[in-house]
């Protein structure tokens, strides 16, 4: 057992600014002998002992410091600080006095640490030029609010970067804020390359924690890096081989520098070469040529030019236009055509590719594959318009047309007529005439009329509105469809509609027949009143009977028609007489 008073303290007591510091006393006492007082005492600047703390058996006394309000003293006699600031790194004392076995002291001291700041890095925000004449800047990284001072590092792609002379130069500054906190920065420079478009880099700030090393990265930043181009790649979009007459082609011009280049088109016409950028959209790469045709085809050119080393590359492409031309269409034989005739039309184009041929009427309607088609004993029906239709199949969509009109020729025939036409005397009616011929002939009628005529391909179609009359019933109506090859001729035969007659004669008979039933009726009735004695049987009575003008119900029939000798002889008696009208 020691024979002495013996004070234990930590060397060393780390706390975060903010934090709570708690700094421990132990200490023995020979014999377990109890301690006569404890004083807990700080060093000021000046080196001075303050006390914070007189503690005896009796109690415990704080002494009036700037501390008065942030200590607090535990049972093990240990000192705590609340809320330590960086002015509380300094060195605490505990003394503690026990009788004869003397007085014993040991001190701690109280070291305060703030985490420094995430690094914030910034690269440069200008590009940077792989010919640059000096030294350039890459990036800045700054870290603030630490303590004690810490210090920044850089590293590229994951590797640390180290001063160079003339190579890689480090510029940090140290400052200390009006916190006591410390804010560090590092400025980068170093050199570029091409390859170090795609590089990263980063920085990161180190500092001490508990006499270990510790570290914070920033993100990773990467720098626009100017270089020239090496690479120049001209494109035809769509690809040249299905390029066809008609459609717009893109010629596109890429190049692997940095910034891109300024681009150049030219065309090669014989053993010059035209310049086309006048075309091109401004500072795009990018030339735009619309609906080419045969002369489209050839050699294009793209150039650039970097403008930093004013050095150039070029490249030619080769664009294909794929095209039909020079269609024709024959027709043998080339005279003029009559019906019964035959005709042979062959179609023939040229192209730089295979070609395939299809003919088809005006319709739409395919006739036959092949670039011939052949027409057996023409008609005016057979006239019309056939078309050749010439393809690519290598090239979709590449495709022309040529029509032809096949006219035959020949007097008219009259192909439809409105005859026999059943009609009534003084009624309106429409004759009609449709013919067919090429040239076109002309109607006429034997007849004054209202005349309207309509087209219909290679037919003709004449309406004629007359009123029927007693000459047009007798000679009826005669069409004349003529032309400089021939006039034919059809008569129109007017027949009496013998049905309406039928039916209006019918009505008369119906009339009469009514009548005479109302009249036997009436004749019943007056025979039933007799006979009941309900009318008198003298001379009176029979004139009330034969004198309409005494009857107030009297009954008339009359009836109108142009056959009277019919209706009459509905009307005679058995001898074949008329009666009188009282008799009915």
């Amino acid at each position: 057992a020691a024979s002495r008073l013996e004070i234990s303290m930590p060397a060393e007591v780390e706390v975060e600014m903010g934090g709570t510091a708690r700094i421990e006393c132990n200490f023995y006492i020979p014999e377990n002998a109890s301690y006569t007082y404890i004083d807990w005492f700080y060093v000021d600047s000046s080196n001075k002992q303050v006390r914070l703390y007189h503690v005896t058996a009796s109690g415990v006394l704080e002494d009036d410091t700037d501390y008065k309000t942030r200590l607090s003293l535990g049972e093990d006699k240990a000192l705590s600080i609340s809320a330590v600031t960086l002015q509380d790194a300094r060195t605490f004392m505990c003394q503690v006095g026990a009788g004869s076995y003397g007085v014993g002291e040991n001190s701690t001291k109280l070291s305060v640490y703030k985490v420094p700041n995430t690094p914030e890095i910034e690269a440069n925000s200008g590009g940077i030029s792989v010919h640059s004449s000096k030294v350039p800047e890459i990036a800045k990284c700054v870290s603030k609010n630490s303590f004690p001072s810490p210090n920044i590092t850089w590293h590229k792609n994951g590797e640390q970067l180290h001063a160079e002379e003339n190579q890689v130069t480090i510029q940090s500054t140290l400052t200390r804020e009006s916190s006591g906190l410390y804010t560090v920065s590092s400025t980068l420079y170093a050199p570029v390359t091409r390859e170090d478009r795609h590089s990263r880099y980063r920085c990161t700030v180190h500092y001490w924690l508990g006499g270990q090393r510790r570290a914070l990265d920033s993100q990773g930043v990467k720098v626009n890096v100017f270089y020239p181009a090496e690479h120049l790649k001209l494109q035809v979009m769509p690809s040249s081989t299905l390029v066809k007459e008609g459609d717009n082609v893109t010629l596109v011009c890429e190049a692997d520098g940095n910034p891109p280049p300024v681009f150049s088109f030219f065309k090669k016409n014989l053993d010059e070469w035209q310049d086309l950028t006048f075309l091109a959209e401004p500072e795009s790469g990018v030339l735009k040529l619309h609906d080419v045709n045969k002369t489209s085809n050839g050699t294009y050119r793209c150039q650039s030019l970097d403008l930093d080393d004013m050095s150039q590359i070029e490249e030619d492409v080769d664009l294909v236009v794929n095209y039909i031309e020079g269609v024709q269409v024959k027709m043998e034989p080339s005279s003029t055509l009559r019906e019964g005739d035959s005709v042979m039309l062959s179609c023939d184009a040229h192209s730089p590719v295979g070609l395939k041929y299809q003919w088809r009427d005006e319709k739409g309607r395919k006739l036959v594959e092949g670039n011939q088609l052949f027409l057996r004993n023409l008609t005016f029906e057979t006239s019309n318009t056939f078309s050749c239709k010439v393809m690519a199949p290598s090239v979709p969509g590449l495709e022309q047309s040529k029509k032809v009109s096949v006219a035959v020729e020949g007097k008219p025939r009259i192909v439809a007529i409105s005859s026999p036409l059943y009609v009534r005397q003084d009624e309106v009616v429409n004759l009609t005439c449709k013919a067919i011929a090429f040239p076109r002939p002309t109607v006429q009628w034997s007849i004054n009329g209202t005349a309207h005529e309509y087209l219909d391909n290679q037919h003709v179609a004449s309406n004629l509105t007359v009123r029927v009359s007693h000459d047009l019933l007798q000679a009826g109506a005669m069409c004349r469809v003529s032309n400089r090859l021939g006039v034919s001729e059809k008569h129109i035969q007017l027949l009496v509609d013998q049905k309406s007659t039928a039916e209006s004669q019918g009505v008369i008979i119906v009339a009469i027949i009514v009548a005479i039933l109302v009249v036997a009726v009436l004749g019943a009735v007056i025979y039933f009143l007799h006979k009941k004695g309900k009318i008198p049987c003298g001379r009176a009575g029979k004139q009330d009977i034969t004198k309409p003008e005494a009857r107030k119900d009297k009954i008339v029939v009359e009836v109108k028609s142009d056959k009277l000798s019919e209706e009459a002889g509905l009307l005679q008696g058995a001898n074949g007489e008329k009666r009188p009208a009282a008799d009915q």
